[in-house]
């Protein structure tokens, strides 16, 4: 699935599955991830400022230059398998 540069701010993602979706330079500011299925997701350059990705599973997801400030990672599952507390 592609998403590429796509706008999602404030998107309700709620447990969405984007499993290998490309969100490359996507706009999820604020976005509501909460539980999302976000594995091997190309988010490259994403502006994730905000999102609640509390409990989403980003095993394998590229993050490089994704903005994540301010970002909930509550019980997520971090690109390296591990889990945030």
């Amino acid at each position: 699935m592609s998403l590429t540069r796509a706008n999602l701010t404030y998107a309700d993602l709620y447990e969405a599955n984007l499993t290998r979706a490309n969100l490359s330079g996507a706009k999820l500011y604020g976005a509501w991830l909460e539980g999302a299925d976000l594995r091997e997701a190309n988010l490259t350059g994403a502006n994730l400022g905000g999102a609640d990705l509390n409990y989403a599973n980003l095993t394998g997801a590229n993050l490089n230059y994704a903005d994540m400030r301010n970002a909930g990672l509550s019980g997520a599952t971090m690109p390296d398998g591990s889990i945030r507390e």
